[in-house]
């Protein structure tokens, strides 16, 4: 695919398809890192750690924050 670089206001923009956005997991108004080497522009969506709350979505409710948890049974030395 091309694109063909406009004037946009003061600036050069490109402009990129629903399409090819969707492709690369980019929705509107994502922040992008920007890199230039050997004359190549790269795009890139930054690493982002999750949330808490979105950590805790992916448990469906199951989350036992009340300090009991269950290890299983022993399977060394433990004295229980």
């Amino acid at each position: 695919m091309q694109a063909q670089v406009k004037e946009w206001g003061n600036g050069q923009g490109v402009r990129l398809s629903k399409e090819i956005l969707k492709s690369a997991g980019i929705t509107l108004n994502d922040i992008l890192d920007i890199t230039v080497s050997n004359g190549i522009i790269t795009l890139a969506k930054p690493f982002r750690h999750k949330t808490l709350e979105e950590r805790a979505a992916e448990f469906d409710g199951r989350l036992m924050i009340d300090g009991e948890y269950d290890w299983d049974e022993p399977a060394g030395k433990e004295v229980w």
